[in-house]
């Protein structure tokens, strides 16, 4: 009887062992991007429009990109802050900020603003991002 308790425990607990190591490994999260700077060709922008830029349909998201231009306001130090719009980005210099999600991170860019161009932080999408080299 011992010995069948032993047997099963140890059938249990190899199992759950299997099952650990197949859940670490078969992991798919995308890796971050071991850079600080890098290029991005794509739409970026304040969190909120970028969020419902990406939701449009696709046949929407031009006239999305036209009537949402990006806006901040810019302080007497030249700071760039409640931002709201989108922007399309292309080959631009930026420095890597915060890893978001899986799908997009957040990246400081210089946008051209009705003003001048400042730095900004922007979401894009993970994909449009490319280390420099």
């Amino acid at each position: 009887m011992r010995l069948l308790r032993a047997s099963t425990f140890a059938v249990v607990i190899a199992a759950a062992s299997t099952a650990a190591i197949a859940q670490t490994s078969g992991s798919t999260a995308t890796p971050k991007l071991q850079c600080a700077i890098g290029y991005v060709t794509g739409i970026g922008g304040a969190e909120q429009s970028f969020r419902e830029y990406i939701a449009t349909p696709d046949r929407d998201k031009y006239r999305y990109l036209a009537d949402n231009p990006i806006q901040c306001k810019v302080s007497d130090e030249g700071r760039a802050s409640g931002c709201t719009g989108v922007t399309n980005l292309r080959n631009e210099k930026v420095s890597v900020y915060d890893d978001i999600d899986n799908e997009t991170m957040a990246v400081v860019a210089r946008v051209e603003l009705d003003h001048g161009t400042y730095p900004v932080i922007i979401d894009v999408r993970r994909k449009d991002v490319r280390c420099e080299e």
